[in-house]
């Protein structure tokens, strides 16, 4: 029966996350994630019997990494006054993903590629993008801007792809280019729609 140390699991999780990153999806095993979270051999075999469940402890922890750091953005984020307030949001996700969540959305991109041969890590990453994608709405109804909801498929399907683009960069990424894609994800999301607050 698997273990239910929650702070054991989650350095586990931790350490895949990490692994992923830095060594892709090939460099995470037991052994390797025992090592990078300190832990003495056969400790994770304790909590995940199987690579396939490794890496959707991984994926699941990304989701719960992924919610916090959303939530942190919109709370530090004050876009009342703002003309452009999701164009202001998505610049500060972007500047946010590539600088101190860079590690996070490597992991992502690793999973999201691996999913599509591990069918349970692709049911783990499906819930992924439905938990997203809602936070996604209810956090623009919160802050007040004027998404549609069925933009939101749209905008999260741009968003991603200047994602992979900017946290897979070589270089360096200036706020003057995450500002310029958030506007250019605003304007293809909404067209000539305003991104003003309905509050």
């Amino acid at each position: 029966m698997p273990r239910t140390n929650p702070e054991r699991r989650t350095a586990l999780a931790d350490a895949a996350v990490a692994l992923l990153a830095t060594d892709g999806v090939h460099g995470v095993t037991h052994r390797t994630v025992e090592r990078a979270a300190g832990l003495p051999t056969g400790t994770a075999a304790n909590y995940v019997r199987t690579r396939e469940e490794l890496l959707v402890a991984a994926a699941d922890r990304v989701v719960e990494l992924h919610l916090a750091a959303m939530r942190r953005i919109d709370r530090t984020l004050d876009v009342s006054g703002s003309l452009e307030p999701l164009t202001d949001l998505l610049a500060a996700s972007l500047e946010d993903a590539v600088t101190t969540s860079r590690e996070r959305y490597l992991a992502i991109f690793e999973l999201q590629l691996e999913a599509r041969r591990r069918p349970a890590l692709g049911a783990a990453l499906a819930r992924f993008g439905s938990v997203a994608t809602a936070f996604t709405a209810d956090e623009h109804a919160a802050l007040g801007l004027d998404v549609p909801p069925d933009a939101v498929p749209t905008l999260v399907t741009l968003y991603g792809g200047a994602l992979f683009s900017l946290v897979s960069a070589t270089r360096d990424v200036d706020r003057e280019t995450t500002r310029r894609l958030a506007r250019a994800i605003v304007q293809g999301t909404l067209g000539a729609r305003p991104s003003a607050p309905t509050r």
